[in-house]
């Protein structure tokens, strides 16, 4: 069964591309751009409202894979349909007991909040925050704009134009969409965490080193948790194969991602590419590593306890 987001949620999004690709079009694209995150904006802020809890993380931290997990866990336990995956409210409309959880990169919400140097939206939901290396995750967001994102979606956030010869050092090195930008985010949310009374931090390499242990701590913290049964399942069904599959058959269609890889016989064109962890030298070979992390020394210490040695963060 592959899961569908609400009926009303497609309307919504089919009204708002309808509008912004349509009447707006005569609209310079820099206006179009802003109107578009804006409305995107009012709908997170909408959600984010009416939320049991919010799970931010930047994009390519390990967010689809924790999301499918979780979505494993409930639809288990409340007898769902093995296919369905959280999408906001969707399984909480048919089981109250399952949480509105909303999944966002705190992204858009700053366009209709204007808050752009605080995280005051978030100090009084039940709010995760996963955490990754920040060069792993500009390594996957090359792979993401080269070989999954749609042509608009490099335009809301500014990414070099689609087909651009630019390599994956330029990219990571990219002060809009590289590691510039990324570090702004994590420093931001690092200075503002302590402000969230009520929150999480889940770091990728700890999900990975320990699975089981993180997937129930976060459970424990939502307020529902897991057996170990449920556990089990939920990590199994969450395997690097097993997720290529369900994408493959169009089963990761969550709102805002494109529900299948462009193509099925290049990995790199899965979002479920890698899920490595430090593979961000291998990628990029030693001249660049040795130029990126002679930059990032020089701007001085990495958020959340990254370092630039190959060992993870400490727990």
């Amino acid at each position: 069964m592959v899961s569908l987001p609400p009926l009303r949620d497609v309307w919504r999004d089919a009204l708002r591309e309808a509008l912004v690709h349509g009447p707006l079009r005569v609209l310079p694209l820099e206006r179009r751009r802003a109107i578009d995150r804006w409305l995107r904006g009012r709908e997170e802020a909408r959600r984010l409202a009416l939320a049991d809890a919010a799970i931010v993380s930047y994009g390519k931290s390990g967010r689809t894979w924790l999301r499918v997990m979780l979505s494993r866990v409930y639809t288990l336990r409340h007898g769902l349909p093995e296919g369905l995956m959280l999408e906001f409210d969707n399984l909480h409309r048919r089981t109250p007991a399952i949480p509105r959880l909303l999944f966002t990169h705190a992204n858009y919400i700053r366009d209709w909040t204007g808050e752009w140097t605080s995280r005051r939206h978030f100090e009084g939901v039940r709010t995760v925050l996963l955490v990754r290396h920040p060069c792993d995750i500009a390594v996957s967001q090359y792979h993401q704009w080269r070989h999954r994102m749609r042509p608009w979606k490099t335009v809301l956030n500014r990414y070099p134009p689609p087909g651009s010869p630019v390599s994956l050092e330029e990219f990571v090195l990219d002060p809009a969409v590289g590691l510039p930008a990324i570090l702004d985010w994590l420093e931001l949310f690092e200075r503002e965490l302590p402000a969230i009374p009520d929150h999480l931090l889940l770091r990728y390499e700890d999900l990975r080193r320990d699975t089981a242990g993180q997937l129930r701590r976060l459970l424990d913290f939502l307020g529902t948790p897991a057996s170990d049964a449920e556990i089990e399942a939920a990590v199994e069904f969450a395997r690097l194969d097993n997720m290529r599959r369900l994408e493959a058959q169009g089963a990761l269609g969550f709102t805002g991602i494109r529900g299948r890889p462009r193509d099925p016989e290049d990995p790199r064109s899965f979002k479920t590419r890698k899920g490595a962890v430090g593979g961000w030298r291998a990628e990029l070979g030693p001249e660049a590593v040795a130029r990126i992390e002679a930059g990032l020394r020089a701007r001085g210490r990495l958020p959340f306890g990254y370092v630039l040695e190959a060992a993870p963060a400490p727990a």
